[in-house]
């Protein structure tokens, strides 16, 4: 029976056996308790508390600016709205690259304050010690390889990842290190999508797509993204499923007009 149809909490293991039965994993974006809530009650497999929150519910241009307590701000909130989800939260920039030490005070801060499940960080032979200590302190962790988003002052660009063979090696490698250091799983981001097949088939632990194609093990994408609240990022891997900016724009443009005639509230709505 597909998990979405169960109600029991999704875990790592579950994770791990969907890859074993061939069932896709679902994985979206949320900051906050009211959307947490919304997506756990539909079924949604994993729940990212992403450090893209930089951008979408803060303003800036990169995931850079945002703090280890912003993070955990956010990763408390979407705890409090899941029931069966499993909670990934992203270690933001500057939280664990310097040292293996550093990244696990992260992590710990992390598991404790907000009730998280797991940990999330970007990077492979780098980052390896960090993913280690963090594992053996039992603490699961999602990779991230290819197109990472903490280091686009190294890139200068957001195009798509490990088209050169020599990237494609480094990632291969980075892919069976992560998952030998003992990672649960770990995200693909915009890379070729034979490229994503090869590193999904040739992995025990499941890769998460978002731009690698139909062949990972699961999805994932922003909800402001696929919700169209965002309307300006439309990247070819996008499927946007609603335009809620479209939507909420017609609404309060109705409220402000009802406001300004009078006609709202009227005698129903008032006491």
């Amino acid at each position: 029976m597909s998990i979405s149809k169960e109600a029991r909490k999704v875990t790592t293991n579950t994770i791990q056996k969907m890859k074993a039965a061939g069932e896709k994993i679902s994985m979206i974006t949320a900051y906050d308790y009211s959307f947490a809530k919304i997506f756990d009650a539909a079924g949604i497999d994993i729940i990212l508390v992403g450090d893209s929150a930089s951008n979408v519910m803060a303003g800036h241009t990169t995931t850079l600016p945002i703090t280890l307590d912003q993070m955990i701000y956010h990763a408390q909130s979407v705890v409090r709205g899941r029931e069966k989800s499993l909670v990934v939260v992203d270690i933001p920039f500057g939280s664990y690259q310097s040292n293996s030490e550093i990244a696990l005070a992260s992590a710990i801060r992390i598991m404790k304050e907000s009730g998280a499940h797991t940990v999330k960080l970007e990077g492979g032979e780098e980052i390896i010690d960090s993913v280690k200590k963090i594992v053996s302190a039992g603490i699961p962790v999602m990779g991230h390889l290819g197109l990472t988003p903490q280091s686009i002052n190294k890139f200068g660009t957001y195009v798509v990842r490990a088209t050169e063979e020599s990237e494609a090696a480094k990632l291969r490698r980075d892919a069976l290190m992560l998952q030998e250091a003992g990672a649960f799983a770990v995200v693909l981001e915009k890379i070729p999508a034979i490229l994503a097949k090869e590193v999904s088939e040739s992995l025990a632990i499941p890769t998460i797509g978002i731009g690698a194609g139909k062949y990972c093990d699961g999805q994932v994408l922003v909800m402001h993204d696929m919700l169209g609240i965002n309307t300006e990022f439309k990247p070819r891997f996008l499927r946007q499923y609603l335009n809620l900016n479209e939507q909420i724009t017609g609404a309060i443009h109705r409220y402000i007009t009802d406001v300004k005639s009078n006609d709202f509230p009227n005698d129903q709505e008032q006491y």
